[in-house]
């Protein structure tokens, strides 16, 4: 027996050598042949409903054969078919449940029309059971999140260098808290991020967000110290609908529920009023929020990062901030050191911001001069990074040229370098060493061991450098 394939290329062959009647033969033959290959259930039937072709899936699926099925009307041999009223009303039907036996199929029925007239109808079972969509749909709900799964693996591995490139040092100290962030990433426990203002801590937030599995839903940050206490509750925690004059209708979802599976910063907590800190308290312990209004509180997951640049133990001690609640957020401290502390990365701060402004700016600033570049290693930075980065930003709009020199420096920075000396080289490069070295004392309280490690020197270079400059212990 000859294949349907086989047969449509026999008859390109020999064609010229058969009759009409003997073509005709053999391409409804090929026809057949392709039809009953069709692993769907499909049947056709004319204008008058009577079934003209069903294939061999159909035929197994109903339980009969051929023979039985073709010539009869289709509503003697398909249960709870709608093929015939399709013939009349001419409207294809999509994704139809239909009872045939024991099973709910899944069908699609499709009219046939030639010349504006309706000469029949298709009809297709697209799903044998519903059973088949539902084991589908999990199929694919599982792919969905293997693939899921395997996607927040590759970018754990390809981008948590490209998250960490955010944090911009080298310092010791800095590359300890690169470190620990990348392990932190990896839990769900609560951090609180200490340091001066400026110093970058909502950066830090960021990054533990972004490299951990959180990082697909949403990061949500809230300055609590910008919010009056009477409208943060509701910024928090939402409200609903009537629930306060002037209440949006519908209520509104609080931070915390859009934070739901991600992460929720709530930055400058120190400055969060004592009874808000009792319901911050509430959410830590029993992980629900309840909208203002509302007469039932909410389920959620969110993972909680804080971050102050005051002491909260000073504040707990003046009955400023519940110790509870501290205890609760620092379950993993981490303190972020000043830019005086840390002026070892000033350099590299200073080449990320250029390379930032070039960008945005659309110029080419090359570098900033050796001169230029001791003053600000020199200078304290209060206003730490944001200080930083600021002064560079204002430098771009006066500059001409394409490098920073001394000139270029605001007065503040320069008035407040007391290392200005003029000389050889040699003399002004010991005169700076003195000054790194002095710094790095006075930051550590003279301890000797940290000196020496924020340095990246060991403890008999760090003494032989305080001899040689005359630096007293």
């Amino acid at each position: 027996m000859l294949k349907g394939e086989t047969m449509v290329e026999l008859l390109k062959e020999k064609r010229n050598e058969l009759n009409s009647e003997d073509v005709q033969m053999l391409e409804c033959q090929a026809l057949r042949r392709i039809f009953d290959s069709v692993l769907e259930c499909v049947v056709v039937v004319d204008a008058s409903g009577y079934i003209r072709m069903i294939n061999k899936s159909y035929c197994e699926f109903l339980g009969i054969t051929s023979q039985e099925a073709i010539g009869k009307h289709v509503t003697k041999v398909i249960e709870n078919t709608r093929l015939h009223e399709v013939l009349k009303t001419g409207k294809v039907e999509m994704d139809q449940i239909q009872k045939i036996g024991n099973n709910d199929a899944v069908t699609m029925r499709i009219p046939i029309e030639e010349m504006g007239e309706i000469v029949g109808a298709i009809g297709k079972v697209i799903y044998r059971d519903v059973q088949e969509v539902s084991e589908l749909y999990h199929k694919l709900e599982t792919a969905k999140k293997e693939l899921s799964y395997y996607r927040k693996r590759l970018k754990i591995v390809q981008g948590s260098h490209d998250v960490l490139d955010t944090i911009v040092g080298n310092n010791p100290r800095m590359m300890e808290l690169k470190s620990m962030i990348v392990k932190l990433a990896q839990s769900d426990s609560t951090v609180l991020i200490t340091g001066e203002s400026g110093t970058g801590k909502e950066v830090f937030a960021n990054a533990i967000h972004e490299m951990s599995d959180r990082r697909y839903e949403n990061f949500i940050k809230i300055n609590c110290a910008a919010i009056p206490e009477t409208i943060l509750e509701s910024e928090l925690f939402g409200y609903t609908d009537g629930s306060f004059t002037g209440a949006r209708k519908g209520g509104k979802a609080g931070k915390f529920e859009l934070a739901n599976a991600g992460t929720i910063f709530l930055d400058e907590i120190g400055d969060m009023g004592f009874d808000m800190q009792a319901k911050i308290l509430r959410v830590l312990q029993e992980k629900m929020v309840e909208r203002i209004g509302a007469e039932e509180p909410r389920a959620i997951d969110v993972r909680i990062i804080a971050a102050t640049n005051q002491n909260l133990q000073e504040k707990i001690k003046k009955g400023e901030f519940r110790e509870d609640l501290y205890y609760r957020l620092s379950v993993v401290p981490i303190e972020i050191p000043p830019l005086r502390g840390r002026f070892d990365d000033i350099p590299l701060l200073c080449d990320f911001f250029l390379k930032k402004y070039n960008e945005k700016l659309g110029v080419n600033i090359e570098k900033i001069n050796d001169e230029a570049m001791q003053h600000l290693m020199n200078y304290r930075w209060p206003g730490n990074i944001r200080e930083l980065e600021n002064t560079i930003e204002r430098i771009y709009n006066f500059l001409e040229g394409n490098e920073i020199n001394k000139s270029h420096l605001p007065e503040k920075i320069l008035s407040d370098d007391q290392s200005a000396s003029t000389g050889s080289l040699n003399t002004m490069m010991d005169q700076y060493e003195k000054n790194i070295l002095l710094k790095a004392l006075e930051n550590y309280e003279n301890n000797k061991s940290q000196a020496a490690k924020i340095l990246g020197i060991n403890r008999s270079t760090l003494y032989q450098k305080l001899k040689k400059h005359d630096i007293t212990e």
